[in-house]
């Protein structure tokens, strides 16, 4: 795709992960930021000193701020899952494009309202998944979607767990109630059960069931958990996700005819070639895949093509984020209703 116009975004926050994005649009080719909103004007011009937002870049003590500029076409929103619904609708009420992270709702009601005042408005909407935007992950798709070399997919496996210091364990907006209230279900796991549909062709499982006695805090958080799901071909999958085992970020397919391996899935390990295996008649074969640029770029471009574009929004990403978070819905369902088996309806 040819590349568009530069998008102008808003962050709304200054959190941690909104530096890495602010580094991440410096580096895009087709976008820049704009404006940055804080709750207050202090805290939001420090954000633009200490990362690679432009000299320009407007701060506003104030959210609502950013979504009044007329400079800003786009917004990036690293908020709290509790805050998104209200940021996410209202930006995309004020016809900015929605670039939101994951989970991007805490239950699939409030993604609905996103999703409804994204296309009342005509504007793009897309979750901040980086690595689906890695040429590699469409490499490996090559490699699943082969008759031959994979077959069948029968059975999967994902896994993504990091190990939260104790201060973090206590502090960390994951892990409180009010603010991100899904835990390592709606941080990892989005990942894990994102990895899962992708596989699978986004094809929902018929049912899902929580694997019992998951890790909480005492405020009733999710740290540890998994699942695991069924197809009414006979596929299954499953997944672990944690807060308090250390670093992994796996993937494992097995197919009539292959089995597919990685074991860096959400963020390539430093270095190039990213790479997978596959295990193809009996003989395991290495495989690495350059990007031309670092995946966070890859996606960030890939959202200001299509928010520039002047056609109308791309629904695809609507539709794959919907579809992780009727299931992450369903696991929490799940743990909640004494680890019952849950219909997945989309």
């Amino acid at each position: 795709m040819a590349e568009q116009r530069q998008i102008r975004f808003g962050i709304l926050g200054c959190a941690t992960v909104a530096r890495n994005l602010a580094r991440t649009i410096s580096l895009a080719p087709n976008a820049t930021i704009s404006a940055v909103g804080s709750r207050t004007a202090e805290k939001a011009a420090a954000f633009v000193a200490e990362t690679e937002c432009p000299a320009t870049a407007k701060v506003y003590g104030s959210y609502d701020a950013v979504l009044d500029d007329p400079d800003v076409d786009a917004v990036y929103i690293p908020l709290p899952t509790g805050l998104h619904v209200r940021w996410a609708v209202l930006a995309a009420q004020k016809k900015k494009h929605v670039l939101l992270e994951k989970p991007v709702a805490l239950n699939v009601a409030e993604l609905d309202q996103i999703l409804a005042a994204c296309e009342a408005s005509g504007v793009q909407f897309m979750d901040a998944t980086a690595w689906m935007h890695h040429p590699r992950t469409a490499k490996m798709k090559e490699f699943l979607s082969d008759p031959l070399r994979f077959g069948q997919l029968k059975s999967m496996h994902s896994m993504l767990s990091y190990m939260f210091s104790a201060d973090a364990l206590k502090n960390d907006i994951r892990v409180k109630p009010d603010l991100d209230g899904l835990g390592a279900l709606g941080d990892a796991g989005w990942y894990c059960i994102r990895a899962i549909l992708w596989a699978n062709d986004y094809e929902l499982p018929e049912s899902v069931t929580a694997l019992r006695d998951p890790e909480v805090n005492e405020a009733g958080v999710i740290l540890s958990c998994g699942a695991s799901m069924k197809w009414k071909d006979g596929r299954v999958a499953t997944f672990y996700c944690s807060f308090l085992t250390n670093m992994a970020s796996d993937i494992c397919a097995y197919g009539t005819a292959g089995k597919l391996r990685v074991h860096d899935f959400i963020i390539p390990f430093p270095g190039q070639p990213a790479p997978f295996y596959t295990l193809e008649s009996f003989r395991p074969i290495e495989h690495g895949v350059e990007a031309e640029l670092p995946q966070d770029v890859l996606l960030v471009r890939e959202f200001c093509n299509l928010a520039g574009s002047g056609g109308a929004p791309e629904k695809k990403w609507a539709v794959i984020s919907r579809k992780t978070q009727v299931v992450v819905d369903a696991v929490n369902a799940s743990i909640h209703n004494g680890f019952e088996t849950i219909e997945v309806v989309y």
